[in-house]
């Protein structure tokens, strides 16, 4: 647990964390403070940045009217992945001071007939690249926290939101033998980044043909990578590496000896020359997003480090720069700007449960 001290010291700078309490794990009052960030936006429809085709004028809607479930937190995809926040920290954290609020917008969000609604959006017309594959990622990675929850309610959000889930499953395993080449970006529609979720939900539901169409493409696309490009990150709005992200989902895939070979080939300077992107201005909408990639960075690293084993001669260097990674951003996920206050939190939560 020592790795998390550095990033649990930058929690208590943050005001998530009580300084005498940093040396600990994560503590209920930090992840209420975390709770907070997505309570305040899950309800809360404007600002938003719609994804949507109209189809005529009848579709001219609010963003509740077309995403009951998901219209807050700015996008459906941020509303998604907040909600997995919550779930995740109610489950780890059950008498959290906000656990109470917390159910009472999980059975408000995931009501069937609100669900109902959502899959209704994707079956009409002009909806087939509708959050392709990044929301539908943290779609099913909601859906496979709350399977892997064994409490009453998570059952029931479970069972309410299972149309929405094997909706968005189905479209996956449609869409992924037909995609001839993955998306290597830093921002959503990272392939690398989608899959690994995609395998969380997989093995949860012991789906597993859809287990093994991502791990057979994930091969396919990445299995003889080499020399990635390292050095060419960040861009200026990346949120993931995708470097690290496509070592951190093959850490998964490959067995250990055949990961670490795999590595050496495709980073072989890791973990030289990375060091934590700088944030500039934190109210703009693009530029912050350089929070969520050391955030992501961190989390990656973590996992690679985790590969590679505590005698590989690299990991300790990983953990270390995982470290500084954290440290550089998560004082800054309450900034007082919605622009990173609607999503950093959940990025923190998936970093901090990497250890």
């Amino acid at each position: 647990m020592g790795w998390m001290r550095p990033a649990l010291l930058g929690l208590a700078v943050a005001g998530a964390l009580p300084a005498q309490e940093a040396d600990l794990a994560l503590p209920d009052a930090a992840a209420d403070r975390f709770a907070a960030l997505a309570l305040r936006c899950v309800r809360q429809e404007y600002p938003n940045k719609l994804d949507h085709v109209m189809n005529g004028g009848g579709e001219v809607k609010s963003p509740k009217d077309l995403h009951p479930a998901f219209y807050g937190c700015f996008d459906w995809h941020s509303s998604v992945h907040g909600h997995w926040m919550l779930v995740k920290l109610l489950r780890d954290h059950p008498g959290m001071a906000r656990a109470a609020e917390i159910r009472q917008v999980l059975d408000e969000n995931l009501a069937p007939e609100r669900i109902a609604v959502e899959v209704a959006y994707l079956g009409q017309e002009n909806r087939r690249s509708f959050e392709r594959t990044y929301g539908w990622a943290w779609l099913l990675k909601l859906s496979a926290e709350l399977r892997e929850w064994d409490d009453p309610s998570a059952r029931r959000w479970a069972a309410a939101l299972k149309p929405l889930t094997e909706a968005l499953a189905g479209q996956l395993s449609a869409f992924l033998p037909k995609q001839t080449y993955p998306i290597r970006t830093g921002v959503h529609p990272n392939t690398a980044f989608s899959l690994d979720l995609a395998l969380d939900y997989a093995r949860a539901a012991q789906d597993t043909a859809l287990e093994a169409l991502v791990l057979d493409r994930a091969r396919a696309w990445f299995g003889k990578d080499r020399q990635g490009p390292l050095a060419w990150e960040p861009g200026g709005e990346d949120f993931l590496s995708p470097c690290l992200e496509e070592a951190a989902l093959m850490s998964r895939v490959l067995p250990a000896p055949a990961y670490r070979r795999w590595l050496g080939g495709f980073l072989p300077g890791l973990p030289k020359g990375l060091v934590p992107a700088v944030v500039s201005d934190r109210t703009d909408p693009k530029i912050v997003h350089l929070d969520g990639l050391n955030l992501s960075r961190a989390r990656a690293l973590r996992r690679i480090a985790k590969a590679l084993g505590a005698t590989d001669p690299r990991s300790a260097a990983l953990l270390r720069l995982a470290d500084q990674h954290a440290g550089a951003s998560l004082p800054h996920l309450a900034s007082g700007s919605y622009e990173g206050e609607h999503w950093l939190a959940t990025f923190a939560v998936r970093m901090l449960a990497e250890r």
